[in-house]
């Protein structure tokens, strides 16, 4: 006798929510595009050999995309050595500064990651979205329960969804008022509920 198996495979009933498309290098992301699996290394990334080894073990694993870590210059200088070499689009994870998203959108990187409570003023941001609009590059706006703006704290009184909500709307203003759209958002929290 056959049975019901959404009842123990719940997702296979899941409805996905239209959203906008982006590209990340040549791999789309969002609208009707399938889902795409991505990972990231844990090599220091001006450890060329070892970052593209890493890439590409991913590659064959399965990954579509890849993201590394780009926490400084000699990072984000590696990306010119490092994106020639693979295939699958790279994902640099900028930390801080807002020099090195700059840095690796015009070293090859396809999508930069930024942390809006880490990466400063809206004059910064906008020198970044111009790297990114010359170069072709997408954007990920990562919302961190962890890391959220010091004026979100004090309104909401602790990190909550809806301090993440408005960090990320916030965020989101400032790239659509430089006509930048090829982005898309990720919220975080180590509590489960709270993303």
């Amino acid at each position: 006798m056959a049975s019901d198996h959404n009842s123990i495979r719940p997702w296979r009933m899941i409805t996905r929510r239209a959203s906008r498309k982006i590209w990340v290098g040549n791999v789309p992301v969002g609208g009707d595009s399938p889902i795409t699996v991505q990972s990231m290394t844990n090599t220091l990334t001006h450890d060329v050999e070892a970052t593209i080894a890493q890439v590409r073990a991913l590659e064959v694993a399965g990954a579509d995309i890849v993201r590394i870590s780009c926490p400084d210059e000699e990072s984000s200088a590696a990306l010119k050595q490092i994106v020639p070499e693979v295939t699958v689009p790279i994902v640099a994870d900028i930390h801080f500064h807002y020099k090195r998203g700059i840095e690796a959108a015009q070293n090859g990187a396809a999508c930069l990651r930024i942390n809006p409570g880490n990466i400063g003023s809206e004059a910064k941001v906008k020198e970044v979205i111009k790297a990114a609009k010359d170069n072709n590059c997408s954007m990920r706006i990562g919302v961190n329960a962890g890391s959220l703006e010091r004026d979100l704290l004090e309104k909401y009184g602790e990190p909550c969804p809806d301090a993440m909500v408005e960090s990320a709307q916030r965020h989101i203003k400032i790239l659509e008022d430089h006509d930048f759209y090829n982005f898309k958002i990720s919220c975080k929290a180590s509590d489960v509920f709270m993303a």
